[in-house]
């Protein structure tokens, strides 16, 4: 992204809780965040009449799937989504994950993610406020209980005001939500049922809600409220996207969930799509490799137009050291779909296959596009490792500057750009580089 979310100010959670799928995850503020084409185009096909409804800029690219079992979905600063793994494995179907992204959306055109962080920002000067008044009533009554109590009630006073404006913004996200679905012709049902859930959910883990402590209104407050808007709300729940889902749900189990249960819910009898995908990430997580690829192969067998079965499959094989046959599947996937991940999985696999100067220089080529569209700190890692294997000092001194300010380690990244300098860079890269060193800056202040 060409904002860093590792700098994430503030978020708005739908419901408060107490790689394509290897090793590639990145981390922003302890977030896990996965990287998966199929699970992000899938959220993207959702969330786009949303935004459009909302006269919201829409970039797949801020759309952020995090590696998180809880009920949760929430935006930050940039107008970036995030979507826990939970909640794609809690729902029924599409309907659902629409009403809680209409919700979200409601966040962002009522403007809420700016106010609240100036809100924040008053709590933090009334603290200091309080901190310095305490230390007046401590000096004149010389009693530390005195300054206590200053303290206390004035942070008390403002987290209250904290509070009840945060309840009216999710209310107000509620009834924009409401809005949006009407809008898009979609039932406001799989709110309700996602609410009930939620309600479920807190139940058994035994959280008990508070009304005067509470960043939302009360669950059994918003059931009867979503219960009474669809009356009135007759679009049908069916979405032609359910099937997607199933899949998506499937891969996520597989890879994310205990391996006994995942295999209780897609049994090794069951023969449908879904359940055959699982059963080959299943396979491959017990590293039972040749069953994986038998059940990868019998949906290739079916679905041969299927980008993401050829993705599998390459990952697969490039995960067991089959490096050379994974690039045969990576360049099958991205003629069925031009996407940044899989030119940043075909492009490690050329790398790792003692690739020849034209090889290399694909490899590089890969890399460029997939930064552009979806910038990634192992793009830049890549891309860095590259262009010092054609013996592109400079450019591979800049990408790994490039790296090395995407994951916070900025002297290092001013160090690179040292060297990147003195390796006689054309004016192009200078340019770049003179970019950079603007961004750092701009960091540091």
């Amino acid at each position: 992204m060409v904002e860093k979310i590792n700098r994430i100010i503030l978020s708005f959670v739908f419901f408060i809780s107490v790689a394509v799928f290897s090793a590639r995850l990145s981390y922003a503020n302890g977030l896990m965040l996965i990287n998966d084409t199929q699970t992000q185009k899938y959220l993207a096909h959702v969330v786009k009449p949303l935004f459009n409804a909302a006269k919201i800029n829409f970039n797949e690219n801020k759309i952020m799937i995090v590696g998180d079992d809880s009920l949760n979905a929430f935006v930050s600063e940039g107008n970036y989504l995030f979507v826990n793994t939970g909640t794609l494995i809690s729902i029924d179907n599409t309907n659902e994950l629409s009403g809680i992204l209409a919700h979200e959306t409601g966040h962002i055109m009522g403007g809420h993610i700016v106010r609240q962080k100036l809100k924040m920002q008053k709590i933090q000067y009334a603290m200091i406020g309080s901190m310095l008044a305490a230390g007046a009533a401590a000096v004149t009554t010389g009693r530390g209980d005195a300054a206590m109590a200053v303290i206390l009630g004035s942070q008390s006073s403002a987290l209250n005001s904290m509070l009840h404006h945060q309840v009216e913004e999710e209310r107000s996200a509620d009834e924009s939500a409401v809005k949006l679905l009407n809008a898009t012709k979609q039932s406001a049902k799989g709110l309700q049922r996602f609410m009930e859930k939620i309600r479920k959910h807190n139940t058994l883990s035994g959280i008990e809600e508070d009304a005067y402590f509470t960043t939302h209104p009360m669950t059994f407050e918003r059931i009867s409220h979503f219960k009474e808007v669809a009356k009135s709300n007759n679009f049908s729940q069916h979405n032609p996207l359910d099937s997607e889902l199933k899949m998506v749900k499937a891969k996520i189990s597989a890879f994310l969930g205990n391996r006994e249960r995942v295999w209780r819910v897609y049994p090794k009898s069951a023969t449908t799509d879904d359940a055959v995908y699982a059963h080959a990430v299943l396979y491959f997580r017990d590293g039972d490799i040749g069953k994986a690829m038998q059940s990868i192969d019998i949906l290739l067998k079916k679905h041969p137009q299927n980008p993401y079965f050829h993705e599998l499959k390459g990952q697969f094989l490039f995960e067991t050291g089959k490096v050379k046959a994974s690039i045969q599947s990576y360049r099958e996937s991205l003629k069925l779909l031009d996407a940044p991940l899989t030119k940043l999985s075909l492009a490690h696999a050329v790398l790792e296959s003692s690739p020849d100067k034209a090889s290399l220089n694909e490899a590089i080529t890969l890399l460029k596009q997939a930064q552009v569209t979806y910038p990634t700190p192992f793009g830049w890692e890549l891309l860095s490792r590259a262009y010092g294997e054609a013996d592109k000092t400079a450019e591979s001194y800049y990408a790994a500057a490039e790296y090395n300010y995407s994951v916070d380690n900025l002297k290092s990244a001013k160090q690179q750009l040292i060297y990147a300098q003195k390796s006689n860079p054309d004016k192009t890269l200078s340019l770049k580089i003179s970019d950079l060193k603007m961004r750092i800056k701009e960091e540091e202040n």
